[in-house]
């Protein structure tokens, strides 16, 4: 052996060399990397490096990456026990198989060896084929595990990216695809999860009916893309009045709408009924069709206090009616209708 220094640090990564199995010698005597290098050079497919210095070990181990790491365990300097935990505290060589070499079969050694993280104990030095066995042994094992990881962390990714593309698709398939608010889907279970609420906090419970004025007046004179761009104002007034989280505003379908006003007495939600009215006068979107010259809602109210066997069906019927009666009394404006128990 011409240099019984590490030759390594350009070398290419080892994951890279098609599965070669790289293996470093931590020994400060050169007769034993000699050895060593002897029994490994018949076998094409490990690349063997030595490092005779102990306090360079763990930076040439850094840099080269090995699969295995043969260590003596007494060398000037760095107790070799040492030098076994420094790996194993390494982020980079805490894996690595560490095969330690002794001099005698000391029970007590061998204990304190793998009590520290070391993978194997040999007493140096063994047969060539046993220690060849050993290596490929130690090697493949640590490459397999390697594969395995990667593989498991590829799944793990790609079990995420599944899991966020159906989270993406269940939103998508919650929302109108014209106004960008709930869709009737979700309205459906979203009423049935803050019914129950406010059944358990006894709390009073608001729904609004809205409905786009003359609609229908206003799809035959611009055309129905004009139409939808009406939906879609209206759509964005409802998202700027509700303030609140829990407040939800959904298509209910057509030209109309449904605003759901969870721990919402009717004075509170009446107040936010004519907000919306007026906000989406505000708009002065022009409308020939209607008296107003301009778009304008109904909108129709109504409160409940929810009871145990009850849905929230006849509460949005009520509020139906309540737009009703807003649109038979001349339109743009908000109604509310009292329950009938």
């Amino acid at each position: 052996m011409s240099d019984p220094t590490f030759s390594g640090f350009n070398e290419p990564h080892p994951h890279s060399r098609q599965q070669r199995l790289v293996v470093l010698l931590v020994d400060d005597q050169p007769i034993i990397g000699e050895a060593v290098r002897r029994a490994l050079a018949s076998e094409a497919d490990i690349d063997f490096h030595y490092c005779a210095q102990a306090n360079e070990a763990v930076a040439i181990a850094e840099a080269l990456r090995p699969n295995v790491i043969m260590q003596d365990l007494v060398m000037p300097g760095v107790d070799g026990m040492t030098l076994v935990h420094h790996y194993r505290i390494h982020p980079v060589l805490k894996h690595v198989p560490v095969i330690v070499l002794s001099s005698k079969e000391d029970a007590v050694v061998k204990s304190q060896a793998f009590a520290t993280g070391a993978t194997d104990y040999l007493v140096k030095l063994p047969d060539s084929i046993e220690l060849i066995a050993r290596v490929r042994h130690h090697a493949r094992a640590y490459l397999n595990q390697i594969e395995r990881d990667e593989a498991y962390r590829v799944l793990s990714e790609h079990q995420k990216r599944l899991l966020e593309l159906n989270e993406t698709l269940r939103r998508l398939s919650d929302v109108d695809g014209l106004t960008g608010l709930n869709n009737r889907r979700y309205l459906d279970s979203y009423l049935d999860a803050e019914w129950r609420r406010a059944l358990r906090e006894g709390t009073e419970f608001s729904v609004l009916m809205l409905d786009v004025d003359n609609f229908k007046l206003y799809n035959d004179y611009y055309g129905h893309l004009a139409g939808d761009e009406v939906l879609k104002e209206v759509a964005g007034v409802m998202r700027q009045t509700l303030q609140r989280p829990a407040d939800l505003a959904a298509r209910y379908g057509g030209e109309e709408f449904t605003v759901v006003l969870p721990s919402t007495p009717a004075s509170g939600a009446l107040l936010i009924a004519e907000q919306l009215c007026s906000a989406v006068r505000a708009l002065a979107l022009p409308n020939p069709a209607a008296p107003s010259g301009i778009v304008t809602v109904s909108v129709g109210v109504a409160t409940a206090a929810p009871a145990h066997r009850e849905s929230y069906a006849p509460l949005l019927r009520v509020a139906d009616m309540a737009l009703y009666e807003a649109k038979r009394a001349g339109k743009d404006q908000a109604v509310y209708r009292v329950r009938e128990e």
